[in-house]
């Protein structure tokens, strides 16, 4: 489709203009896709010898639209390659590895362990103890032994 700007004329190749077209016919003949929704989206994940084809392609769009063509072209945003470029400078292929998301496992010392391993069998004892001494209370209250009072730990 030829284009006038300023005298000159560029001509705009239909490669440039993306692949869709208003009308809904699909440039590379291809049918469009199944307008049905998917009841939970699916994250698209892309190898990292898509993301470097992709970046070659991309830094080989010199002519204007090319590079929106190629966006359009892939279902890409323009910010995905940018983060993409980023990675690839920071170190290529390490950078361009998948990343586990969600939170981090947080890493435990050992000696955290024991303390609470130790902790928790200590409560229990303790527990046991307040139960022994609970009888022991109400045995003597039945037996009508008098027991001397003792000042609380917890109170001072």
């Amino acid at each position: 489709m030829p284009r006038e700007q300023s005298g000159n004329k560029d001509e705009v190749s239909p490669e440039t203009e993306g692949a869709r077209r208003a009308t809904g016919v699909f440039g590379d003949g291809a049918a469009p896709a199944d307008p049905e929704v998917p009841a939970k989206a699916k994250r698209r994940r892309f190898s990292t010898e898509y993301r470097l084809r992709i970046l070659r392609e991309a830094d080989a769009c010199k002519a204007s639209g090319e590079l929106g063509a190629l966006l359009r072209r892939e279902g890409l945003y323009s910010s995905l390659l940018s983060v993409w470029r980023r990675q690839r400078e920071e170190g290529a292929l390490i950078a361009l590895r998948a990343r586990k998301r969600g939170p981090k496992a947080k890493l435990m010392d050992p000696r955290v362990k024991q303390l609470e391993r130790e902790n928790a069998r200590l409560q229990r004892r303790l527990s046991q103890a307040e139960a022994i001494i609970a009888v022991q209370k109400k045995v003597a209250e039945i037996l009508g032994i008098p027991l001397k009072s003792q000042p609380d730990d917890e109170s001072e």
